[in-house]
């Protein structure tokens, strides 16, 4: 049997025009007002005018296909779909139940579940392959031996110094003179309103327990981490917290000298990544006098892409099982 695998992401502006047209998109039809279009703008111009995310998704799908291929070779025709830009999620699951696929198998390419988030990719791609498809969903993956290993190791590196100086560009980023052998990790993921807590999702739960088996495998003692939210969008209502900035600043007022924020919400380099971590917070950091570090971005390393992959095979139950 051949079976389809969809990957899903968010997606981003491939150029400096099509930021407008996003950002409407993103707020489901409602063209931004001219001042909160100039400050994205501004942000994307900050990162070089517009995200890596497009080349960093493409590259992890292209280096997930081969590496699914190497596992079952002819087994899987894997496509790729985004929440905001082409080829849209619909598109994607279209062309594979066009093909007439009856078994496909849906990846969204971030390891923590949310009503808010994982959940509509899910059900956009269910949706569109309809009845005579049989659609599995990947569940969290946060919690994958390899992954948490991998995560830890590059703490464990950046906390010591062993990564190296690094850039924004090669995937990490530093402020400041401080040693960090001892700097406090701070754990980020993309922050969502309060309610979907008061709702009974999960989310804040999954990113407590994804960085307490991170910190866990690095060997950080309870005092040394932390979990904070970012990226919360600019609505009325709470969201979830403590803000990144925010416990930078009570880390730094705590007579803490050095930081190293682990991104542990977020996959590949992008605007979250790129700008909020790496300019915004760390010109907090600079104010507050705490060094700052930031681990690199899994993007397609090859370790990552083998935890794709065996999620993939474990949730299609057809490598080494006997399942046709």
């Amino acid at each position: 049997m051949t079976v389809g695998v969809l990957v899903m992401a968010h997606g981003t502006p491939a150029a400096a025009a099509e930021i407008g047209p996003f950002y409407t998109r993103i707020r489901r039809g409602r063209p931004p007002e001219p001042a909160q279009l100039a400050e994205l703008e501004a942000r994307y111009a900050a990162i070089g005018g517009t995200s890596p995310l497009a080349r960093r998704t493409r590259a992890q799908v292209d280096a997930l296909r081969a590496a699914l291929d190497a596992r079952a070779p002819g087994r899987y025709v894997v496509a790729f779909g985004a929440k905001h830009t082409d080829p849209l999620i619909e598109e994607a699951a279209a062309w594979l139940r066009d093909r007439g696929l009856r078994r496909v198998v849906g990846l969204v390419l971030t390891p923590h579940a949310s009503s808010m988030g994982s959940q509509e990719y899910l059900e956009r791609a269910a949706a569109t392959l309809g009845d005579l498809v049989t659609f599995v969903p990947v569940g969290p993956w946060y919690a994958e031996p390899a992954l948490v290993s991998l995560l830890a190791d590059r703490v464990t590196a950046v906390r010591t110094g062993a990564a190296g100086t690094g850039t924004a560009q090669t995937g990490t980023a530093q402020t400041g003179t401080a040693q960090t052998g001892t700097a406090h990790v701070v754990f980020t993921a993309h922050s969502l309103p309060a309610r979907v807590s008061a709702a009974g999702d999960t989310y804040p739960e999954q990113v407590a327990e994804s960085a307490r088996l991170v910190a866990e495998a690095a060997g950080l003692p309870s005092e040394e981490w932390s979990v904070a939210w970012q990226s919360a969008g600019r609505t009325p209502e709470p969201w979830l917290g403590p803000d990144v900035r925010d416990e930078v600043r009570r880390l730094g007022a705590s007579g803490c000298s050095a930081v190293v924020v682990c991104p542990i919400g977020f996959v590949a380099d992008h605007l979250e990544v790129l700008y909020d971590l790496d300019v915004e917070l760390a010109a907090v950091a600079a104010e507050v006098g705490v060094a700052f570090r930031r681990t690199p971005s899994l993007n397609d390393d090859p370790v990552f892409i083998e935890v794709l992959a065996a999620v993939v095979t474990t949730a299609d139950g057809a490598v080494g099982d006997g399942v046709p």
